[in-house]
């Protein structure tokens, strides 16, 4: 049975994903930046409810070379991460020649003893994607989150079979980005993927004129829903259910 990770940025997020019936959460701020560190009072409340949940650590927008201050901080959230009962963390940190940074990595990740790890879509920004999933198999990660280095997943398939393929089950590989209930089981026939990342938003409510006009709110906002969640859910234990009848 494939499992459905569902990134959300608030509180409402958050219990929309719960509703919805996510198997677990990524839990950050700023999705429209492709995700932020959460606050800790965030990942507090998160804490409290009855799904595991994955802090992402992300100190700013941008890419995934870090300064010696950037990393400091990094390494100081995951471990508020963990005092807050955090079920894991994800990380990523990159060189300027686009391989893993190993020496960052594995100063993160000694914050992070007993937390589960995922390697984040840094990795899709890497030269030589074969050898970065054997680098992040020797680091401990769980697994990898990556579109297969294309701006979606559907797009990256190709790629992502082959990391499959590749993992040789020493690893798992996360899909996501562009993951919809539409083109889900189209994605897992053709990588065979167990578990799945998507956001499932929608267009919020519309924002009052005097919150866009003060900059305290975009003009278009989109929200986490509940009945893309369900869908999104149905879609994965539909296709499971006929994986397992052809056995």
């Amino acid at each position: 049975m494939s499992l459905l990770e569902v990134c959300v940025d608030d509180l409402a997020g958050l219990d929309a994903a719960v509703q919805g019936g996510a198997d677990r959460i990524e839990l950050c701020s700023a999705l429209e930046l492709g995700g932020l560190t959460p606050s800790e009072g965030l990942m507090a409340e998160a804490c409290q409810r009855a799904l595991p949940v994955i802090a992402l650590i992300r100190p700013r927008a941008g890419d995934f070379v870090y300064s010696e201050s950037e990393e400091r901080a990094m390494r100081y959230d995951i471990e508020c991460a963990a005092e807050l009962g955090i079920a894991g963390v994800a990380i990523g940190a990159l060189t300027r020649e686009a391989v893993l940074d190993r020496a960052v990595l594995e100063r993160l990740i000694e914050r992070a003893v007993g937390l589960q790890l995922t390697l984040h879509r840094a990795f899709d920004l890497v030269r030589d994607p074969s050898a970065a999933l054997e680098e992040a198999i020797s680091l401990g990660f769980d697994r990898v989150l990556t579109s297969g280095g294309a701006v979606q997943a559907p797009a990256g398939s190709a790629r992502l079979a082959s990391l499959v393929r590749l993992s040789r089950g020493r690893i798992r590989i996360l899909a996501g980005s562009g993951i919809t209930s539409a083109n889900v089981e189209t994605l897992l026939d053709a990588t065979g993927v167990h578990e799945v990342h998507a956001s499932c938003r929608a267009p919020g409510p519309e924002t009052a004129p005097e919150l866009v006009a003060f900059g305290f709110s975009a003009a278009a906002r989109r929200a986490t829903s509940t009945a893309a969640v369900r869908e999104l859910k149905a879609r994965l234990s539909a296709h499971g259910a006929r994986s397992l009848s052809k056995t």
